[in-house]
C-alpha cells in the first residue's frame, strides 16, 4: 500500500549509510508521517479494517543528485459525515478510541484521559458507538503508542500535541450534548452545565465558557441591518448546529496537522530538483445509497480516468501516426467527455449546486427541478432506475456503469454552516492556542468593525462551499498530473469476509469494472502497447534468424524475413519508422522462442566454463607430482655427495669466479666522478645565475603587467562612462520630446491667461511699476552673475549631486509611469461599471416588460376565468332543468304506480330481500359512523392546528400592529393622515354595528326555521301513521325513489365533479397570480439595486474627479521635470562631444597595445628559443647520464648509489626546466588572451554605441505615443463627465419613482386596515363553517378534502399579500359581481322560501282531511299493525334524514342572508376608500411635482457652483505649478554651474596625476637602463645568455617608447578637456542668463495672474461652501427618506401577503356557499319529492278508505 511505497522510496533515497546518533533524519519524519494521517484520517469500514477516508497526494522531493530533498502532503474530500455518524458495521476514525486507551496515563502528568476530560467507556459517546467500537486486526493501545512516537519524531511541541487530543476529545464530546425543550416553546435550552456533564467537559476542551458557549448553540447572533439580533434555536437546530462545529473542528485539525507535517518535512537548504509523487485516492463507488461524497468521489474517478486514457492511449496514437503505421485515430479520452462536460459546464451540476447554494430558500426540490430542466434533455443524465434506492431523484451513465443519486441534504453539505456565534466565542474567549490558530481566517461576528484606514474598500466575496474549494484542488491536481510521467496502480479486494485464498469473482469484475480496468483492457487490446527499437529489437531477437537479419541493410525488409521465418503473424505486430509495434501479448511468443535459445546457449556455455576450470586443477596437480620427484631425485643426490671434499670446495669457491678488480675500479669511478662534478658545478653555476635573471625578469614583467591593467581599466571607465552618458542622452532626448509637447500646451494656456490678463485694464500702472522692479532686479541679477563667476571654483565640489539628480529624475519618471497606469486601469474600471450599469438599466427595462406581459396575461386569464364561470352557472341552471325534468318523469311514473297496485302480492316475496339489504345497509352505517367517528378525530386535530394557526396570526396581528405603530409614528405628523385615522375608526365602529345587527337577525331566522321545522315533523309523524296502511305500495315506492335517488346521486357526483374542476383552475389562476406577485417584488427589489447603484455611482464620481485631479498635479510635475531635462540635456550632448574624442583616443591607445602584443610575441619566440637550448642541455645531460651508465654497468658497481643520485639531482633540474617552459607558454597565453579581451571590449563599445542610438531612437519614438496617450485620457474625462451628468439624471428620476411609490405605500395602508377587518369576519365565518361540518356528519371524501384544503390554506397564510396595488381595481369588479350575483342568489331564495311555505300550507291541509280517513281506516289495517311497526322504524330513520337535511337548508339560507349582508357592508367601504385614496393621491402627485422641481433646481445650482470651483481651482495649480517651476529651473541651472566647475576641477586633479604617472615612468626608464647594464656584463660571462638579455633591453626600450607617446596623448587630451571645460562653461553661462531674464519676465505675468485667480478663489470658495452645506442638507434628508422607504417596503410587502391570503379565504367562502346553495337545492328537491309522495299516499289512502 502507500506507506510501504513511501517507505521504500525514503530508504532507497538516503542510502545504507550510518546515521547520526541522537538526530532524527528526514526519511524517519516522513515515514513517521503514516501512523499520525491513519490515526486522524483511516477508519473501519465494511470491507477494510483500515480505509483511508480521505485522497491524498504525497510527493517525496529529490535533489539534483537522487538525494532526498523533502516531502510534502496534499489531501481531499475528508469524510466528514463519519464524525457524527456511522453505520452499524463501521466505526469512526482510530484516533477516538485510541484516546481512551491505557497507554495514555504515562504520557502526561495525570494521564490523558484526565486531561482531555473523557471517561474509560466508549459508550458513553453516541459520535463514535453508533457502530463497532473494536476491531480484532487492530490494537489501539498500540497505535496509540506509534502516534505518540510519530508527533515526537516530525517535532511537534508539546502544547500542539496535547492541544491537538484535547479538541479531538473534545468533538467527540460533543455528542453527549442533549438540548431539552422550553415549556410549550420550541425553544431549546440546556440549564445544567456543570463541569461533570457534558457540555462542562466540551466547554473545558475548548477553553470557553461553557455557559456562554450553551448561550451561543441555543440562541446564536444574527445581523440584521445594521444590528444584531438573537435567534431562538430548537432542539433539532441546536443539535445539528452542536455536530457542525465539531466537524468542522475535526476537519480543521486535521488539516492544520498536515500543513505542520509538510512544514518539518521541507528542508529548505536542498534544493529540489524533481519529486516522485504517490496519488492514493478512494475509486468509483455505488452503494445502495448514493449521496453528496458518491457523486464527488465519481467526479474525481471520471476526470482520473480520463487522464488514464489521455496518457496511455491518445498519447499512443500520436506515436503510431508519427511511426506511420496503419492506424485509424479513435478518441478514447472523448468516451468520458459527456459525462464531464455535463458536471463542468457553465450550467452543469457543479454550477447548478452553487447557485443554489447561495440562495437562502432553496431546497433540495428545487434543486432536482432545476436539474432535470438544465439537464434532463443530456444522454448521460437519466431517471432514477435504482433497486436499492426508491427515493432516488437522477442517474447518471459514467465509464464504469450508471449510479443514481439522491440529493437529499445536498444544499447543506455543500454551504457545511456553522454557527458563526460560536465561532466568535472561540477566537474571543479560549485559552487553547490551536483552536484559536483553526479560525483565525473564519470572520466570526466582530463587535468591532475594522476600520479602512482610508483605502477603498473591496467588493467581498461570498463564502467558500465544498463544492468549489473540491473543484479548485481537484485542478491543480490535473494541472500536476499532467505534468508527471505516471504509473498506474489498481488495489484489489478478493473477498469481503477477509480470508485468504478465497476469491469472489462477481466482486472481483465489479471493482475492475469501477477502477477502469476492464475499460483499459478493452482499449488496449485494440492497440499496440509494447514497441521497441529497430537497434534494440535486432540486438536481442537476431538470434532468432541471424541470416534472416542479415540479408538485408533496410530495418523493415530484414524485421519482415525474421517474423516470416518463425511464423509470427503479421496481425500481431507493426513495422514503424523507428520502432517495432506489439499487440497486448504478442511480445510474450518472441520472449518464449529466445528464452528456449538463450537456455540451450548458456548451457554450452557452463559446460565449457567448467571444462577449462577443471583442466586447470588437473594439470596443477600433475605438474606438482613431477616436481616432487625432481625434489626427491636432488635431495638423494645431495646426501649423498654432502660429505665429498671436492664438492665443499666446489661450493665455497663458485661465487668468486669472473669477479674484477675492486680497488682499480674505484680509482676509476672517482676520477670520472671529479670530472663528472666539474661539469656539473659549472651548470649549478650557470643555472643560478638565470635563475638570478629570472627573478628581475619576473619583477619587471609583473610592474609592466600592473601598469597595462591599471592602462585597461582606465579605457573600461571610459567605457562605462561613455555608456552610461549615451543611456543618459536617450533619455535626455526622450524626455525633452515629452517636455516639448507639454510646453506647447502650457504656452498656449499661457497666452489664454495672458488675454484674461489684458481685460483688466486698471492693474496695469501696478504692472508697469512692477516692470520695473524687475528690471532693477535684473541689473542685481547681472551683478550677482559677476560674483558667481568668481564662486564657479568654490561650487566644483559639488560635481556629485549631479548623479543624484539624475536618480530623481528616474524616480520621477517611475512614478510619472506608475500614475498612468493607475489613471489607466481607474478609466478601465469606470468603463466597465458603466457598461455594468447600462447592461442593468436593459435587463431592469426588458424585465419591467415581462412583467407588464405577465399583467396582460393575467387580466386575460382573469376574463376567461370569469367566462368559465358563467358558463358553469349556466350549466347549473340546465342541471336545475334537468331535474325539474326528472320530476315530470317521477309523476309520470306515479301514474304507471297506479296500473301496478295488481302486482302487490309479487313484490311481498321481494320484501324478504329487501330486508336482508337493509341489515346490509345498517352493517354499512355502523362502518361509515365508525369512519365518521375517524373523520371527527382528524377534524379535532385539524381544529387543533386551526387554533395554533390562529396564535399564529395573532402573533402576525402583533407585529402588523407594531408596524402600524411605526406607520403611525412615522407618518403622525400630517394632519391629513391623523383625520384619515378617526374616519376609519369610526367606519369600523359603523361595520362592527352592522356586524352585531346581522347576527341577531340570523339567529332570529335561525329559531323561526327551527320551530317551523319542528312543526313539520309532528305532521310528518301523523303521516307514518297513516303510511303504514300502504305496505305493499310503499315498497313499490321505495325501489323508483332509490333508482331516483341513485340518479340523482349521480347528477349530483357531476356537478361536484365540475365543481372540483373549477377550483382547481382557479387555484391554478391564484398560483400564477403568486408568480406574478413575486415577479413585481423582484421588481421592487431592482429598483432597491437601483437606489444602491445610484450611490455607488456618485462614490465612483468623486473618485474620478479625485483621480483627475491628480493627473493634472502629475503633468505639472512633469512640465517641471522637462526645464530640468532640457538643460541635462545640453551637459550630456557636451559629455558625448568630449566622450566621442576620448574614443579616438582609446582607439589609438588600442593600436599600442597591438604593438605590445607584437613585443610579447617576440619575447616569447626568444624564450622558446632559450627552451630548445636548455632542451639541448638536457639532452647534452641524458647522454653523459646514458655513459655513466655504460660506466656503472662495466666499472663503478660501489658507486651505484652515488650514480643514481646524480641521476635524480639531472631528472629534477630537467623537471625544473619543462616547468620553465609551460610558465612561459602560459605566459603567452595570457598575453594572447589580454588581446582577445581589449578586441572584444572595442566591439561591446561600439555595440553599445549603436544600442544607444536604437535607445534614443525608441524613446522619441514613446514620447509621442505618450502625448497622444494624454490626449485619449482627456477624451476619456469628457466622456466620464457626460455620464455623470447622465447618472444624476437618472439619479433625479429614481427620487420622483420613490415618491411614487410612497403615495403607493401609502394606499396600501388604507387597505391593509380593510384587509385586517376582512380576516376577522373571514375567520369568524370559517369557524361557523367548521361548526356546520362537524354537525353536518360529511363523508370522509368531503372531510380530507375540507382538511387537505385548510392546510393548503394554512401554507399559504405564510406567504403574503403581494402587489395589493396592482389588484385593486380588479378586486372592485370582484365586489360588484359578487353584489350582483348575492342580489341574484337573494332573489330566488326569496321566491323558493315563498313557493315553499305555499307548499306547506297546502301539506298541513291535506293531513288535516286525510286525518279523518285515516281513523276510518284504522280498524281494517290492525292485522297489519306489527307489519307497520316495523316500517315505522324505517321511516322514522328516513323521517330523521330527511331532517337532518331540512336543517342543514335552513342553516344555509341563514348564512347566505349573513354573507349578502356582509358582501353589502364590504361594497361600501371598498367605494368609500377608493374615493378617500384617489383624494390623497392627487394631493401626493401635486406634491410630488413641486418637491421635483425644487430638487432640479437645486441640483443646477450645485452644477454650476461646482464647476466654477474646478475651473478656478485649475487657474490655482496652474499658476503655482508655474512659480515652482521658475525656481526649480534656477536652481538646476546654479547646480549646472556647479557642476562644470567641479569637472573643471576634476581635470585638473587627473592632469596632475598623469604628470606623476610620467614621473615614475621616466624613473622606471632609468631603472631599466641599469638593469640593462648589468645585464650586459652578466652577458660577457655567459655567452649564451647573451641574446636573452638584448630581447630584454630591446623590449624595455620599446615599453619606453610606447609610454612617451601615451604620456603625450594624455598631455593633449587634458588641453583638450580644459579648453572643452572652457567653452562648455561660457555657453552654459550665456544660455543660464537668457532663461533667467525670460524666467524673470514669466515671473511677473504669473504673478499678476495668481492675484486675479486667488479673488475668484475667495468667490468660488463662499459659493462651494454655501453649495455644500445644501447638499449636505439634501443628503441627510435623502438618507431619511431612503430610511423610510426601505421600512414602508418591508410593510408593504407584510401587507400584500395578508391581502392575498384574506382573498384566498374569500374565494374558499364563496366555494363554501355554492356548495351549501347546491346541497339546500337539493335538500329542496328531495322535500319536494317526499311532499309529492306523502300527497301520493293520502290520495291512495283515501281511494282505499272509500272502497
Amino acid at each position: 500500500n502507500t506507506k510501504k511505497v513511501i517507505t521504500y522510496l525514503a530508504m532507497v533515497a538516503t542510502g545504507a549509510g550510518k546515521k547520526v546518533e541522537k538526530k532524527v533524519s528526514l526519511e524517519d519524519q516522513i515515514v513517521a508521517t503514516n501512523p499520525i494521517l491513519e490515526s486522524y484520517g483511516n477508519a473501519k469500514t465494511a470491507r477494510n479494517d483500515n480505509s483511508s477516508r480521505f485522497g491524498k497526494f504525497i510527493r517525496i522531493h529529490f535533489t539534483q543528485s537522487g538525494r532526498l530533498a523533502g516531502c510534502d502532503i496534499v489531501s481531499y474530500l475528508l469524510e466528514k459525515s463519519r464524525i457524527t455518524e456511522q453505520q452499524s458495521v463501521e466505526r469512526s476514525y482510530h484516533i477516538f478510541y485510541q484516546l481512551l486507551q491505557p497507554y495514555g496515563d504515562g504520557i502526561c502528568d495525570g494521564g490523558l484521559r484526565a486531561k482531555c476530560f473523557v471517561s474509560n467507556d466508549i459508550y458513553d459517546y453516541i459520535y463514535v458507538s453508533q457502530g463497532k467500537t473494536s476491531v480484532a486486526s487492530i490494537d489501539d493501545n498500540e497505535e496509540l503508542e506509534y502516534t505518540e512516537d510519530a508527533f515526537g519524531v516530525i517535532g511537534f511541541e508539546d502544547w500542539e500535541k496535547f492541544d491537538c487530543y484535547v479538541l479531538t476529545a473534545g468533538v467527540m464530546t460533543c455528542g453527549g450534548v442533549q438540548y431539552i425543550q422550553k415549556g410549550r416553546d420550541e425553544q431549546a435550552e440546556l440549564s445544567d452545565t456543570g463541569i461533570e456533564t457534558f457540555a462542562g467537559k466540551v466547554a473545558a476542551a475548548f477553553g470557553v465558557d461553557a455557559a456562554a458557549m450553551v448561550k451561543a448553540f441555543c440562541k446564536p447572533r444574527i445581523k440584521v441591518g445594521t444590528e444584531w439580533v438573537t435567534k431562538g434555536q430548537t432542539v433539532e437546530q441546536a443539535t445539528g448546529s452542536t455536530g457542525g462545529i465539531a466537524r468542522a473542528i475535526f476537519d480543521r485539525v486535521f488539516k492544520w496537522l498536515i500543513e505542520k507535517c509538510n512544514d518539518t518535512l521541507i528542508d529548505p537548504s536542498l534544493k529540489k530538483a524533481n519529486f516522485c509523487a504517490v496519488l492514493d485516492i478512494a475509486g468509483f463507488e455505488i452503494f445502495e445509497y448514493n449521496g453528496f461524497e458518491q457523486i464527488s468521489i465519481n467526479f474525481v474517478n471520471e476526470k482520473l480516468q480520463q487522464f488514464f486514457n489521455h496518457h496511455m492511449f491518445v498519447v499512443e496514437q500520436e506515436e503510431y501516426v508519427k511511426e506511420g503505421i496503419d492506424w485509424v485515430m479513435v478518441d478514447f479520452g472523448m468516451d468520458l467527455a459527456a459525462a464531464i462536460i455535463m458536471f463542468e459546464k457553465p450550467m452543469g451540476i457543479w454550477a447548478i449546486l452553487e447557485e443554489e447554494s447561495l440562495f437562502p430558500k432553496a431546497t433540495d426540490k428545487s434543486f432536482e427541478e432545476k436539474l432535470k430542466a438544465a439537464l434532463g434533455k443530456l444522454p448521460v443524465f437519466l431517471k432514477p432506475a435504482s433497486k436499492t434506492d426508491k427515493n432516488a431523484h437522477f442517474g447518471v451513465s459514467h465509464y464504469a456503469g450508471v449510479v443514481n443519486y439522491n440529493v437529499t441534504s445536498w444544499l447543506e453539505k455543500n454551504k457545511d454552516p456553522v454557527n458563526e456565534t460560536v465561532v466568535e466565542l472561540f477566537k474571543s474567549t479560549s485559552t487553547c492556542q490551536l483552536l484559536k490558530h483553526l479560525w483565525r481566517d473564519h470572520p466570526g461576528q466582530p463587535t468591532i468593525t475594522p476600520k479602512d484606514d482610508g483605502k477603498k474598500k473591496k467588493k467581498g466575496g461570498g463564502g467558500k462551499t465544498v463544492s468549489s474549494v473540491y473543484l479548485v484542488s481537484l485542478s491543480e491536481l490535473m494541472t500536476t498530473l499532467y505534468s508527471c510521467e505516471p504509473h498506474f496502480v489498481r488495489c484489489l479486494v478478493p473477498n469481503t469476509h477477509k480470508k485468504p485464498g478465497d476469491v469472489e469473482p462477481p466482486l472481483i469484475m465489479h471493482q475492475l469494472t469501477c477502477n477502469g480496468v476492464l475499460e483499459g483492457i478493452r482499449i488496449c487490446m485494440r492497440g499496440f502497447p509494447n514497441r521497441m527499437p529497430y537497434s534494440d529489437f535486432k540486438m536481442r531477437y537476431a538470434c532468432l534468424g541471424q541470416a534472416e537479419i542479415a540479408s538485408s541493410s533496410d530495418n523493415k525488409t530484414a524485421v519482415y524475413a525474421l517474423m516470416d521465418k518463425i511464423a509470427f503473424d503479421r496481425e500481431r505486430y507493426r513495422l514503424g519508422h523507428t520502432l517495432v509495434f506489439f499487440r497486448a501479448g504478442a511480445l510474450a511468443g518472441l520472449e518464449e522462442g529466445r528464452d528456449e535459445l538463450v537456455i540451450r546457449w548458456v548451457r554450452f556455455i557452463q559446460g565449457e566454463v567448467f571444462k577449462r576450470v577443471r583442466s586447470r586443477v588437473y594439470e596443477k596437480k600433475r605438474d606438482q607430482r613431477e616436481l616432487i620427484k625432481v625434489a626427491q631425485r636432488n635431495f638423494r643426490k645431495f646426501l649423498s655427495m654432502r660429505d665429498w671434499g671436492w664438492f665443499v670446495i666446489i661450493q665455497k669457491t663458485r661465487g668468486m669466479i669472473g669477479m674484477p678488480n675492486p680497488e682499480e675500479e674505484l680509482r676509476l669511478l672517482e676520477e670520472k666522478a671529479n670530472a663528472t662534478y666539474g661539469e656539473y658545478k659549472s651548470a649549478l653555476d650557470v643555472t643560478a645565475d638565470l635563475e638570478s635573471q629570472m627573478g628581475s625578469l619576473k619583477d619587471e614583467i609583473g610592474a609592466m603587467s600592473k601598469q597595462l591593467s591599471e592602462e585597461q581599466g582606465n579605457v573600461s571607465e571610459y567605457t562605462d562612462r561613455q555608456a552610461k552618458a549615451l543611456s543618459i542622452k536617450a533619455e535626455a532626448e526622450c524626455e525633452l520630446a515629452k517636455q516639448q509637447n507639454i510646453l506647447v500646451s502650457e504656452e498656449d494656456s499661457r497666452a489664454q491667461l495672458a488675454g484674461e490678463v489684458k481685460a483688466h485694464a486698471g492693474s496695469i500702472g501696478a504692472v508697469k511699476k512692477d516692470m520695473g522692479d524687475i528690471e532693477l532686479a535684473i541689473t542685481k541679477v547681472e551683478l550677482e552673475k559677476g560674483n558667481k563667476d568668481h564662486t564657479i571654483k568654490v561650487l566644483q565640489d559639488e560635481v556629485g549631486e549631479q548623479d543624484e539628480v539624475i536618480n530623481k529624475l528616474n524616480k520621477e519618471k517611475k512614478h510619472l509611469s506608475a500614475t498612468q497606469a493607475k489613471s489607466s486601469e481607474d478609466l478601465a474600471s469606470a468603463e466597465e461599471k458603466v457598461a455594468h450599469l447600462s447592461q442593468v438599466k436593459s435587463q431592469l427595462e426588458s424585465t419591467l416588460d415581462q412583467l407588464e406581459g405577465g399583467l396582460d396575461k393575467e387580466k386575460k386569464s382573469r376574463a376567461n376565468l370569469e367566462k368559465a364561470k358563467r358558463k358553469v352557472e349556466g350549466d347549473l341552471k340546465m342541471a336545475q332543468d334537468a331535474v325539474a325534468d326528472l320530476e315530470r318523469a317521477k309523476r309520470e311514473v306515479e301514474g304507471v304506480i297506479a296500473n301496478k297496485e295488481k302486482n302487490n302480492q309479487l313484490l311481498s316475496a321481494k320484501l324478504d330481500d329487501e330486508q336482508s339489504l337493509v341489515a346490509k345497509a345498517q352493517k354499512n352505517i355502523k362502518e361509515l359512523q365508525g369512519r365518521v367517528e375517524g373523520a371527527e378525530e382528524e377534524l379535532e386535530a385539524e381544529r387543533q392546528a386551526r387554533a395554533q394557526a390562529e396564535r399564529q396570526r395573532s402573533d402576525l396581528a402583533r407585529e402588523i400592529d407594531q408596524l402600524g405603530e411605526r406607520l403611525d409614528e412615522a407618518g403622525g405628523a400630517t394632519v391629513a393622515q391623523v383625520e384619515l385615522n378617526k374616519k376609519r375608526e369610526s367606519e369600523i365602529v359603523k361595520l362592527r354595528k352592522d356586524v352585531e345587527e346581522t347576527n341577531i337577525s340570523s339567529e332570529s331566522v335561525l329559531s323561526n326555521t327551527k320551530r317551523k321545522q319542528g312543526d313539520a315533523v309532528a305532521e310528518m309523524t301523523e303521516q307514518i301513521d297513516a303510511l303504514q296502511k300502504m305496505k305493499a305500495k310503499i315498497d313499490k315506492d321505495k325501489t323508483i325513489i332509490m333508482s331516483e335517488i341513485a340518479d340523482a346521486r349521480a347528477a349530483t357526483d357531476e356537478v361536484l365533479r365540475a365543481q372540483a374542476s373549477q377550483d382547481k383552475s382557479n387555484k391554478a389562476l391564484l398560483d400564477a397570480l403568486n408568480a406574478t406577485n413575486k415577479k413585481v417584488d423582484a421588481a421592487n427589489l431592482t429598483l432597491g439595486d437601483y437606489g444602491m447603484s445610484k450611490n455607488k455611482i456618485a462614490n465612483e464620481n468623486s473618485e474620478l474627479l479625485r483621480i483627475v485631479g491628480d493627473l493634472d498635479n502629475n503633468l505639472n510635475m512633469v512640465a517641471k521635470s522637462k526645464s530640468a531635462l532640457g538643460a541635462q540635456l545640453n551637459d550630456v550632448k557636451a559629455l558625448c562631444d568630449n566622450e566621442a574624442r576620448e574614443r579616438q583616443l582609446l582607439l589609438g591607445k588600442f593600436r599600442n597595445l597591438e604593438h605590445e602584443v607584437d613585443g610579447a610575441k617576440e619575447a616569447l619566440d626568444e624564450e622558446a628559443a632559450g627552451r630548445e637550448n636548455i632542451l639541448r642541455l638536457v639532452a647534452k645531460a641524458e647522454g653523459d647520464a646514458a655513459l655513466l651508465r655504460q660506466k656503472y654497468e662495466v666499472e663503478a658497481v660501489a658507486k651505484g648509489e652515488e650514480l643514481e643520485m646524480t641521476k635524480m639531482k639531472l631528472t629534477a633540474r630537467n623537471t625544473e626546466a619543462e616547468a620553465t617552459i609551460d610558465n612561459l607558454s602560459a605566459k603567452l597565453t595570457q598575453v594572447e588572451k589580454a588581446k582577445g579581451k581589449i578586441q572584444g571590449e572595442i566591439n561591446e563599445m561600439t555595440a553599445s554605441l549603436d544600442q544607444a542610438q536604437v535607445v534614443n531612437a525608441t524613446m522619441e519614438r514613446k514620447a509621442k505615443a505618450f502625448d497622444k496617450t494624454i490626449t485619449e485620457m482627456k477624451g476619456k474625462v469628457d466622456r466620464l463627465s457626460f455620464e455623470l451628468d447622465v447618472s444624476q439624471k437618472e439619479t433625479r428620476n429614481i427620487s420622483s419613482e420613490l415618491f411614487k411609490v410612497k403615495s403607493a405605500y401609502e394606499e396600501t395602508a388604507l387597505q391593509l386596515e380593510e384587509v385586517r377587518r376582512e380576516n376577522k369576519t373571514l375567520s369568524n365565518e370559517i369557524g361557523d363553517i367548521m361548526d356546520q361540518i362537524t354537525e353536518g356528519g360529511r363523508s370522509i371524501h368531503e372531510i380530507d378534502k375540507i382538511r387537505k384544503r385548510l392546510e393548503a390554506e394554512k401554507l399559504e397564510l405564510q406567504s403574503a399579500l403581494e402587489e395589493a396595488e396592482a389588484t385593486l381595481e380588479q378586486e372592485e369588479n370582484k365586489v360588484l359581481r359578487c353584489q350582483m350575483e348575492l342580489s341574484q342568489v337573494k332573489t330566488e331564495t326569496d321566491r323558493r322560501i315563498a313557493e315553499k311555505d305555499e307548499e306547506f300550507a297546502m301539506v298541513r291541509k291535506n293531513q288535516a282531511k286525510a286525518l279523518d280517513s285515516m281513523q276510518a281506516a284504522l280498524e281494517t289495517e290492525a292485522k297489519g299493525k306489527a307489519e307497520a311497526l316495523r316500517m315505522k322504524k324505517k321511516l322514522e330513520a328516513d323521517a330523521a334524514d330527511l331532517g337532518l337535511a331540512l336543517e342543514h337548508a335552513i342553516a344555509g339560507n341563514a348564512e347566505t342572508q349573513n354573507t349578502i349582508k356582509k358582501y353589502q357592508l364590504q361594497v361600501r367601504d371598498a367605494q368609500i376608500k377608493v374615493d378617500e385614496e384617489s383624494a390623497a393621491k392627487s394631493v401626493a402627485a401635486d406634491d410630488k411635482v413641486n418637491a421635483d422641481r425644487k430638487a432640479a433646481a437645486m441640483q443646477n445650482a450645485l452644477e454650476e457652483g461646482r464647476s466654477l470651483l474646478e475651473t478656478a481651482d485649475r487657474q490655482r495649480r496652474s499658476a503655482e505649478q508655474e512659480l515652482a517651476d521658475t525656481n526649480e529651473t534656477l536652481a538646476e541651472l546654479g547646480n549646472v554651474n556647479q557642476s562644470i566647475s567641479a569637472a573643471k576641477r576634476k581635470l585638473e586633479s587627473e592632469f596632475n596625476q598623469l604628470g606623476g604617472d610620467l614621473d615614475e615612468m621616466s624613473n622606471e626608464a632609468r631603472l631599466s637602463e641599469d638593469k640593462a647594464a648589468r645585464s650586459m656584463i652578466d652577458a660577457a660571462r655567459l655567452a649564451d645568455e647573451l641574446r636573452c638579455e638584448q630581447d630584454v633591453a630591446m623590449c624595455l626600450e620599446k615599453d619606453k617608447k610606447l609610454l612617451e607617446a601615451q604620456i603625450k596623448d594624455a598631455g593633449a587630451r587634458a588641453d583638450e578637456a580644459e579648453v572643452n571645460a572652457l567653452k562648455g562653461g561660457r555657453k552654459a553661462m550665456i544660455k543660464m542668463e537668457t532663461r533667467i531674464r525670460e524666467l524673470e519676465s514669466e515671473l511677473d505675468a504669473e504673478n499678476r495672474r495668481n492675484g486675479d485667480i486667488f479673488k475668484n478663489l475667495r468667490k468660488s470658495e463662499r459659493t462651494i461652501k454655501e453649495l455644500t452645506f445644501a447638499s449636505d442638507e439634501d443628503k441627510k434628508n435623502h438618507e431619511r427618506m431612503q430610511a423610510l422607504i426601505d421600512q414602508l417596503q418591508g410593510k408593504v410587502k407584510s401587507y400584500k401577503k395578508q391581502i392575498e391570503e384574506a382573498e384566498e379565504i374569500a374565494a374558499l367562502n364563496l366555494a363554501k356557499y355554492r356548495k351549501v346553495a347546491g346541497a339546500l337545492g337539493d335538500a329542496e328537491a328531495a322535500a319536494d319529492a317526499t311532499e309529492q309522495a306523502a300527497a301520493m299516499r293520502k290520495a291512495r289512502a283515501r281511494s282505499a278508505s272509500l272502497v
